[in-house]
């Protein structure tokens, strides 16, 4: 089943998000490549492309797992919360409807 992931940074972590980057990528890579992603991709803070110093609110990531449990365990091991990046995480059941 698919999952949606929300991860919702806390204050001023742009520079813990940045240091945590390449090994987010990395397991969201992994997942591409095993066909178990949908979509992955931060929020940034303000109405841009690129938000510059105002970051970002958190990031979402859309993909399959066993279970729920399974989709849990691989977003609290993400860098991200290692990292003190996501100060909450939401984890739920996503149902794909289009495209």
């Amino acid at each position: 089943m698919w999952y949606a992931i929300e991860g919702r940074d806390g204050p001023d972590v742009l520079d813990r998000r940045a240091a945590a980057r390449e090994q987010h990528l990395a397991r969201l890579r992994a997942l591409r490549d095993e066909g178990r992603l949908l979509a992955a991709g931060p929020c940034p803070a303000v109405d841009a492309e690129d938000p510059g110093p105002a970051g970002f609110s958190g990031s979402i990531v859309i993909a399959r797992f066993e279970s729920l449990q399974e989709a849990r365990a691989w977003a609290e091991a993400d860098p991200y919360v290692a990292a003190g990046v996501h100060a909450s995480v939401e984890v739920r059941p996503f149902r794909l409807v289009l495209p």
